[in-house]
């Protein structure tokens, strides 16, 4: 038996050490080239679903259907109100697909509750850091990461 929970525990180890790799390459791609890849953000996800249905650690994987759905669409109707109060049409989207994918792979991990909790902190810091670099461009990625491993830890507490 101790055999069998010690294979589960690296199991999940690795699993929590290969999402974090993902999160990293994600925060560090947004930062210098303002794109989340595809490449890094579905392991993410697909990592979070696998954890959150056999380790469920923080949420239910009912919970994690619904922060997903709720991410994705949250995503695509403030995506949609930029786009359409935007003057100029040829600009670049203040909002773009992969942070729409971000926010569902959050809700993956987090259900709605930390999804809302993860996206407050990431606002708040992400507004402290442009004030403090005097900069328009908020990379969304490191400060929506960065909020949802806090959220993960304060909820792990928590519950």
């Amino acid at each position: 038996m101790i055999y069998y929970t010690a294979i589960w525990g690296l199991i999940f180890t690795a699993l929590i050490a290969g999402a974090l790799w993902c999160a990293w390459r994600i925060s560090i791609t947004d930062l210098r080239r303002r794109i989340i890849p595809d490449v890094f953000l579905f392991p993410l996800m697909i990592i979070g679903m696998v954890i959150v249905q056999f380790f469920p650690w923080i949420c239910t994987p009912q919970m994690s259907v619904i922060g997903a759905a709720f991410g994705y669409t949250m995503g695509a109707i403030i995506g949609f109100l930029f786009r359409t109060r935007q003057q100029d049409r040829n600009a670049i989207p203040p909002i773009g697909m992969g942070d729409i994918k971000l926010l569902g792979a959050g809700g993956v991990w987090m259900g709605a509750t930390g999804l809302a909790t993860a996206l407050i902190l990431a606002c708040i810091s992400g507004t402290i850091w442009a004030r403090a670099k005097n900069q328009r461009y908020i990379p969304f990625a490191p400060f929506f990461i960065g909020g949802g491993i806090l959220t993960l830890i304060t909820m792990s507490f928590l519950l």
